[in-house]
């Protein structure tokens, strides 16, 4: 049976979720925004877990916004931000190694006349906190009008590929203290560390379902009390005005159980998934020219980023298929560029290395066994794509001999 280490991409859906769920799916279907009975019933089951997924991020029930995923949730927070509280001619400020739904934004947003500014990062996925205290302050004094603009500051809370985890209190207390915005995706952290929207002291936080057990399709905003984002999606006045569209009931059930539930577990699972990722990376490293992206400590408890020299990922990730591990070289959004990561390219490791990263990710289920078995087939795997690379020659060919 293969062994699933993909769980940065995705996560199974777990039973109580499910169970939770098929109601919505069966009798209890009608719309929420209905007054009669069966629609009040549907309007109770999506205010229960309004409030239910509030209390998880130690937040109101009102501050929490659903949507059909994180890359919709970052993009109501950016966009919706910047239209609002943030003036026409906001200032967008964020880190190299965002995910693309924010990097992207990005370039929308400088298409549109915002200043831009993207944060550079240390060799361990880190955001200096001195270079954004420096860009902020800089922008207010001497910046044209799009700098100086006030601004919406939006890091990650932890990294996708890497899983280094962000230093976001400190951030965001640097943000707040020049009158920008913070706005912070954690659909990395969110059931997997714990996860406070009070304590990060962030403006704006981006979560979704199926990164912790609940169902592909369904995500939610957090944002603080007295902000409200310009809505992005409009037709009509559901999540009071801020996000049209009938409410996916049953998949915002299903968060809310699947929420509740990690949060519920996760200082054990974060110890015991912990345990497990250091056991495979300490194993991996026993490969000749094998390193760690990102750092040992201060890193998501599910994440192992590893690089092996002379090998590409791309190939890594099918040989490992065929032996039985579902792995990856990074993000599933991006996994069909050709091009190197962006986020070890800002690390600052040259292409070759880059396109040699392996992410394996951990989930609930991982067991030692699993692991183990990881460990009894890597070095085999590396050693025999090594041997395969030594003898292709830049035009294509074979050569009759090993370098």
């Amino acid at each position: 049976m293969a062994v699933y280490l993909d769980s940065a991409a995705t996560t199974p859906l777990r039973n109580e979720a499910l169970e939770a769920m098929l109601p919505f799916l069966r009798g209890e279907f009608a719309n929420p925004s209905s007054p009669h009975a069966a629609g009040q019933r549907a309007r109770h089951a999506l205010d229960d877990a309004r409030a239910r997924t509030a209390s998880a991020l130690n937040a109101r029930p009102d501050e929490i916004i659903f949507t059909a995923g994180g890359s919709e949730a970052d993009c109501l927070a950016i966009f919706g931000l910047c239209a609002t509280s943030r003036g026409s001619q906001a200032r967008f400020i964020t880190g190299a190694i965002e995910h693309h739904a924010v990097l992207h934004a990005a370039d929308v947003l400088r298409g549109r006349g915002h200043g831009v500014t993207l944060l550079q990062v240390d060799a361990d996925g880190f955001v200096d906190a001195s270079e954004l205290e420096h860009v902020l302050a800089q922008g207010r004094k001497h910046g044209s009008a799009a700098e100086s603009a006030p601004a919406l500051v939006s890091v990650m809370h932890a990294n996708n590929e890497i899983g280094t985890i962000e230093r976001i209190e400190r951030l965001a207390e640097i943000a707040h203290r020049h009158g920008a915005l913070f706005h912070t995706d954690a659909v990395q952290t969110v059931g997997h560390i714990p996860v406070d929207v009070k304590a990060l002291g962030v403006d704006a936080l981006s979560l979704s379902a199926h990164k912790f057990e609940g169902p592909k399709g369904v995500g939610a905003l957090y944002v603080r009390n007295g902000l409200k984002p310009a809505p992005i999606v409009v037709g009509g006045d559901q999540e009071g005005g801020r996000r049209a569209g009938t409410e996916n009931v049953a998949g915002i059930v299903g968060l809310s159980v699947a929420l509740e539930l990690a949060v519920r577990d996760v200082r054990a699972q974060a110890a015991s998934t912990s345990e497990l990722r250091d056991q495979l990376i300490d194993g991996a490293l026993q490969i000749p020219r094998a390193a760690l992206n990102g750092p040992r400590r201060e890193r998501l408890p599910n994440n192992a980023n590893l690089r092996f020299d002379d090998i590409e990922g791309a190939t890594a990730v099918l040989a490992l298929d065929v032996t039985g591990f579902a792995v990856s070289t990074g993000s599933a959004c991006t996994s069909g560029s050709l091009e190197p990561s962006h986020v070890l390219s800002a690390l600052g490791l040259p292409a070759r290395a880059a396109r040699s990263a392996v992410r394996f990710s951990l989930g609930r289920d991982t067991t030692k066994a699993d692991v183990e078995r990881l460990l009894s087939s890597l070095p085999g795997i590396v050693e025999k794509l090594r041997g395969l690379a030594g003898t292709l020659v830049p035009g294509g060919g074979l050569s009759r001999t090993r370098e």
